[in-house]
């Protein structure tokens, strides 16, 4: 009791740091093999996996196929090492999700006899000594009991090879890589339910889709959609199946709704991801499908109302009003747009802000900025797909700055009606301004910078006005394919032409052209590039009456704009 204090901390110290011998921290992981699969280059995937291992099978033979090829390489070594990575949910009930990506495990593999149709049966595993896991303090009898209740069972395509063993081991390693990128990217869920003439034609349509995705030809938030979007598929289809399986011989009538409604969503996630396939990926991929609100309209009792987003309100705020303007104040963005009918004006005053409802702009409303537009910064949710998109027949943004963040749709979407945009800043993250079929934009006194794809992407039959922007420091794809990164500042697709209007615009230090102008056939835009591109340089009255010709038939009317410094050069006419 009369012990020294120092002397306790000391013994306590010292039991802290002892740790039983059963309960010893797990040793880190040894390397495993690394497969070249996702390195290769695309002609290389299209001939491994259309040439060689799929042949000419069916899209229904598939599964049984790469089950066959993969049963072939296993023969070769019945026991070799290799790390389990598993779900943490297998382990753990509460942990957090970013903290946790996977739990290995060393473990020694026991390949029995090819008993399945499919890739993907399960071997047989034993834990490897000594204890080894990228979780330190992984309690050993954890593994064991977890082990235990599968039967010492796992899935084959969860299990990686190890370095350190012999060359059978790297070809088992590179088969089990082959598979798994099947699975996780080639191989669709209705593969099997559908007829497909050419099957390995397909399959080397997603091998290319893929590989867009790699080298940045896809923007890379585009990309994330894609596999954010596929992967929703498949959780929606196990959601299904699991449904169904505990519905019972004769379902309710609430079972059968759910169950229609669980299947329409698949169907629509399927189309969506068949788009991506089969047109071949726009710049800035297909829009996500969307169910706007529907248009409000005028108020009953015909006023008008102006909402005031501000945390407090003064009287020096709303000084210069008239007196009859009718007032309501929000301290959030989201709620006063929600609160808005056609005719109605949002002020924002200085702040940083959020608003979900900016995806949803269906009435007539006028939303402007109170201040320098530097201070007034209104940012994308991340976990949504669209910034701003607009079906209203007028709507006005004014006076504000908009700064992308995740989402990947085009910075703001107009999907039809008018949109004006007077002195914004457009910070974008993934692709830029996108002018629908039959929509219309003016941009006045504006900055669009740091778009993926082109900083103003007209469809066939839009109507744009630009005037005094600049527009900059576009199509950010990081491509070695020169090909793919012509697009730049501004982008029009053809037939039936857009109408633009270009004034006093700077357009410059773009990675593309400074304009691009994609239209289907040759026709006679094969000769005017090069007219185009002389016209600065150039006092020959020829090119400039072609240049006149070439404007006059694409509704293109040019004047006063400073196209500079663009890596590609200034304007394109070419095919799409």
């Amino acid at each position: 009791q009369a012990a020294d204090p120092g002397e306790a901390a000391e013994e306590e110290e010292e039991a802290l740091l002892s740790v039983p011998e059963d309960e010893e921290e797990a040793q880190p992981l040894p390397p495993i093999c690394v497969s070249r699969v996702r390195r290769m280059w695309r002609k290389e995937k299209v001939a491994l996996y259309c040439d060689q291992v799929l042949q000419d099978c069916k899209a229904e033979d598939a599964d049984e196929v790469m089950g066959k090829y993969l049963s072939e390489k296993l023969k070769l070594k019945d026991k070799w090492l290799g790390v389990w990575k598993t779900n943490p949910d297998v382990f753990f009930v509460k942990y957090e999700e970013a903290s946790i990506p996977f739990v290995g495990i060393l473990v020694e593999v026991t390949c029995e006899p090819y008993q399945d149709s499919s890739a993907r049966f399960k071997v047989t595993v034993s834990v490897a000594e000594p204890l080894s896991s990228n979780i330190a303090n992984i309690p050993r009898y954890l593994v064991d009991e977890i082990l235990e209740e599968l039967e010492h069972s796992v899935p084959l395509l969860e299990v990686y090879p190890v370095e350190g063993q012999d060359t059978d081991i790297h070809d088992i390693a590179l088969a089990l890589e082959v598979v798994r990128f099947f699975y996780d990217f080639l191989w669709r869920d209705w593969d099997d339910e559908e007829s497909c003439e050419n099957y390995t034609a397909l399959i080397e349509e997603r091998i290319n889709l893929w590989c867009d995705m790699q080298d940045g030809t896809i923007p890379g938030p585009v990309a994330q959609r894609f596999k954010k979007t596929l992967e929703k598929y498949k959780n929606k289809r196990v959601e299904l199946i699991e449904y169904q399986s505990n519905i019972k011989e004769d379902p309710s009538a609430a079972e059968a709704v759910e169950c229609w409604k669980k299947y329409y969503e698949i169907a629509m996630l399927c189309g969506l991801l068949k788009m991506w396939e089969d047109l071949r990926l726009r710049v800035h991929g297909p829009f996500f499908p969307r169910i706007l609100r529907r248009r409000k309209g005028k108020r009953e009792f015909g006023k008008t109302i102006t909402h005031i987003v501000v945390k407090v309100m003064t009287t020096e705020m709303v000084k210069d009003l008239s007196s009859d303007t009718l007032l309501q104040q929000h301290d959030d963005l989201d709620l006063a747009l929600d609160n808005c009918y056609s005719g109605d004006t949002v002020i924002i005053f200085p702040g940083v802000y959020q608003a979900a409802n900016l995806a949803l702009l269906t009435d007539d409303i006028i939303i402007k900025g109170v201040g320098k537009r530097e201070e007034i910064m209104i940012t994308s949710e991340p976990s949504h797909d669209s910034f701003v998109v607009s079906k209203a027949d007028n709507v006005k943004l004014m006076h504000l700055s908009l700064i992308q963040q995740g989402t990947v749709d085009g910075i703001v979407v107009v999907e039809s009606g008018h949109m004006t945009l007077e002195n914004c800043i457009l910070k974008c993250e993934g692709t830029g301004v996108c002018v629908l079929t039959g929509a219309a934009l003016t941009i006045t006194d504006s900055e669009i910078t740091g778009a993926q794809g082109a900083g103003v992407e007209l469809y066939p039959g839009s109507i744009a006005v630009l005037e005094r922007n600049e527009i900059h420091h576009c199509n950010n794809l990081r491509t070695s394919d020169s090909s793919k990164s012509t697009l730049g500042g501004v982008n029009m697709k053809v037939l039936p032409a857009p109408k633009l209007k270009m004034t006093s615009n700077h357009i410059y230090s773009n990675k593309g052209y400074g304009v691009s102008i994609l239209q289907p056939t040759e026709q006679f835009f094969i000769i005017a590039e090069e007219a185009l591109n002389k016209r600065a340089a150039s006092g020959d009255k020829k090119d400039d009456k072609m240049l006149f010709k070439v404007m006059q038939n694409l509704n293109l009317e040019m004047n006063n704009n400073k196209i500079e410094a663009n890596v590609k050069g200034d304007i394109r006419i070419g095919t799409s």
